[in-house]
This record gives C-alpha cells, structure tokens and sequence, in this order.
C-alpha cells in the first residue's frame, strides 16, 4: 500500500538534469529524505564542503545532508524506497554495475532518463523490466516540458510522471510540486519515453538547420512534421488513446527544439556549422542523447517500418556521413 512507503529517495546522477531534481525535491514540503549518488568523489567533497555542484547548475544550492552523499550506489539503493534513474542512457549499464535484481525488490524505479540504452536498444522501462524484473506497475517515467537550467531560475516549469499504476504516479508528483513546478501524471510509460526520446533527434535536425541557415518560417514545418512522426511512431510501438498535444509530447518537443538551453539543439547546430560529431561532442561539457537515439530508433524501426524521413536523414547525417547540405534539402522537399 502506498501508505506504507516511506518517503526516502535516491537520485541517481551527477549532471544538470539530476542536480534540478534534487533541488525541487528539496524544496519540496513533502517530509522525506534525499539520497544522491554520483560517480566523482571530488565533486561529492565540494558539494558537501561548498553545498554547490561543480560542474553543473553552479548556482542552485544542494541541501542534502552530507551523510546522504555517496559513490555507493548499493548503500543508497538500500536506502531507498523510490530510486530516481537520471545518468545518460548510453552509461546506465555501466552505472548499474554491481547491482543486481534483489536490489530493487520492493522498489519503485523512476527513470529520468531521456534516451535508449544501447545494444539493447529499449527504451529505459522495458530494460528495467528485462534485467532487473521490476514489475512495470513499479516503473515511473519522468518527462517534460522542464530544462534544468530553468528549475535552477524558479521558472515556472511543468512535469509529467507516468506510470501504470495511478495511485503512484499520484504520490511520486506530489513530492515534486512546488511553487515552481506544477505536475501532470498518466498512464503512457510507453509514448511518453519514446516520445522524449524522439524529441531529441528532433531537436537535432532543428539545429542542423539552423547551423545551416534555415529560418524560423521552415523550422515551423520541421517541427510540424516532427510532431506528426512522434505520433506515428508511438501508434505503432503503443497504440492507445493519447493526445499528442498534450505537454508530455508536444510540448516537450517545443522546447526541445527551440531552447536556448536545449543540448541536442546545439549539438545540431554545431553539426550544420561545420563540425563533425567527435569535435562536436568533445566541446560540449554533456552529453546529446538525440545522437545516441537516432541511431537505437533506425534499428528499432526496421520492424514498425513507420515513414520518418526527418529521424533518417539525422541519422544519415551523423552516422552515414551524408553531407547536411544535401540532406536537409532532400528533406526539405518531402515535408508538407
């Protein structure tokens, strides 16, 4: 029963994304404690001596006791009854090493991961599910519209938590209101995380286009597009009854696309400059989960077979070498 859960949670994480959730579940009212793990010893001693993160959202002040911060992820995992999944999709297996099914018995696993895990090339719920046998009913998913850099500021921000079971998907957003963010909740574990996953190859494609010189009048139709093609392809993987314009899809892909504060967006743009994708990556201090995904997406499509001539000439970009040039404006003669 949801009654007898305590309110104790493990962030799992050390990059913007993770430093934002531990601020709002900090500053949210809900009496509960705040575990954080992450990888570097060093910047768990800064935050611990300056209650900052070094590296990401410098600003935004960490209150969480310092017993609380650890590089032992089983110690925290133990911990815990909620545990909150926020590294890149490309490193969570690399994460999760040393942890085995048992760990997670009677947990509820949030992912707040955007992306596919690689050479399984599942989104994060159905990996869960598959190698540590946590009940899908356990398993919440944590979308957008929300940039970190923005929950850094107290910008009003909206969240969307997914899960099978309502009665969880209730209790796990109210530990995230705040004055700040305001909370939906669904059902759609599926088209909300392949739908957050879409949004950042799309996201890409939208800075390709604009490194390339393309104005706001096409990027409307890119996007356009790009909404129409989440659409279909969560209607194949999962279809449901969903809205695609409700914030969790559509308007995560606005944001995505169009922000200043959007990863993918300036990894693309530095794509359509001129870059390639090794010095593109080594100058950005994070990671762009749309140049993992597109890749995951092309392979996993090869069975739904969905028409989607924006994610392919992403992927032909970055992985086949194609010139942006020329596949933007084969693309550019396919939209409507």
């Amino acid at each position: 029963m949801m009654s007898e859960i305590q309110n104790s949670i493990a962030v799992v994480g050390g990059g913007s994304w993770a430093t934002a959730i531990v601020k709002i579940l900090s500053d949210n009212l809900i009496s509960k404690e705040v575990f954080w793990w992450m990888r570097n010893a060093e910047a768990i001693e800064h935050i611990r001596k300056y209650n900052h993160n070094p590296h990401y959202l410098s600003s935004v002040e960490i209150k969480v006791p310092d017993a609380n911060l650890s590089t032992d992820l089983k110690e925290i995992i133990s911990k815990s009854d909620y545990i909150l999944l926020n590294v890149p999709a490309v490193f969570l297996k690399d994460a999760l090493k040393g942890i085995d099914p048992d760990d997670f018995k009677g947990k509820k696993v949030i992912s707040a991961i955007k992306g596919i895990v690689p050479d399984e090339n599942t989104i994060i719920g159905e990996f869960l599910n598959q190698h540590y046998h946590i009940p899908f009913e356990d398993i919440i998913v944590v979308s957008g519209p929300c940039h970190a850099e923005e929950v850094a500021l107290e910008k009003l921000s909206y969240l969307t938590i997914a899960s099978q079971d309502a009665e969880t998907a209730r209790h796990f957003a109210s530990m995230l209101n705040t004055r700040y963010i305001k909370t939906n909740v669904s059902d759609d574990i599926y088209g909300t995380e392949y739908a957050a996953v879409l949004k950042n190859i799309y996201a890409v494609a939208s800075g390709i286009c604009r490194g390339l010189g393309y104005g706001d009048n096409f990027q409307a139709v890119l996007i356009s597009n790009a909404i129409r093609e989440i659409e279909d392809f969560v209607g194949a993987v999962h279809p449901i009854d969903r809205d695609i314009k409700e914030s969790a899809y559509l308007g995560d892909l606005l944001v995505t696309a169009y922000s200043q504060f959007s990863r993918n967006r300036t990894f693309g743009t530095m794509i359509g400059k001129g870059y390639t994708v090794t010095s593109a990556q080594l100058e950005m201090n994070m990671v762009a989960e749309g140049y993992y995904a597109v890749c995951c997406l092309h392979q996993i499509n090869k069975a739904y077979k969905v028409n989607m001539p924006i994610c392919r000439a992403v992927y032909a970009i970055l992985y086949e070498r194609h010139s942006p040039q020329i596949e933007m404006k084969l693309l550019s003669e396919q939209l409507t």
